[in-house]
């Protein structure tokens, strides 16, 4: 059994949009956004009455047996965590971290388990696919993820980069720079390549 506290950077985080207009009209688009999952998590803590971690250890990580997955740096030895580095900028990255750190085989497993029914009900299962696609890439300065469920092929492919940056090609606004552009073409190869066995 873990315990976990609330992040006091979530609530300096939060603080920067507070008061701030949305976007667009709720049910009229979609993006995603981070700051989105920081307020479900302060919705969740509420109406769960501890913290949302918790909840999400308790019903998704533990039953997966996802070990390797943790919410914040504090949680791993920093030496375990990769080192991440942006184009041109010597410094080590992994100090800024992002929401979750897991290891490719736990974001596998987490994946192949929302698409072969064993983690949601059917209800959740119906609520989950009509809002959400079941892959996800991420970005932050240093690290790049692409992870999806290749239906086609019955397959989970997970892409980590610990590089991020560089100019972009021409009049391309490539978030993360020349290097996340690289590693979708090399995603893009390697699907590729399962597709031909």
């Amino acid at each position: 059994m873990r315990w976990f506290t609330p992040q006091t950077g979530e609530s300096k985080n939060l603080e920067l949009i507070l008061d701030d207009p949305a976007d667009f009209e709720p049910d009229t688009r979609y993006r995603y956004s981070n700051t989105n999952y920081l307020l479900i998590g302060r919705i969740l803590d509420k109406l769960l009455g501890y913290s949302h971690h918790q909840y999400v250890y308790n019903e998704i990580l533990a039953p997966l047996g996802l070990a390797h997955t943790h919410f914040t740096l504090d949680e791993v030895v920093l030496d375990d965590v990769v080192s991440g580095y942006w184009y041109g900028y010597e410094d080590d990255l992994r100090f800024l971290g992002g929401s979750m750190i897991a290891t490719a085989q736990d974001v596998a497993i987490f994946l192949r388990a929302l698409n072969d029914g064993s983690l949601l009900n059917d209800d959740e299962q119906a609520v989950y696919s009509s809002i959400y696609e079941y892959e996800h890439t991420g970005w932050v300065p240093g690290y790049y993820s692409i992870a999806r469920y290749h239906e086609d092929i019955d397959t989970v492919v997970i892409q980590f980069v610990n590089t991020t940056g560089g100019d972009t090609w021409g009049t391309a606004n490539i978030i993360g720079g020349k290097t996340t552009a690289i590693a979708n073409i090399i995603y893009s190869r390697i699907v590729r390549i399962l597709n031909k066995q």
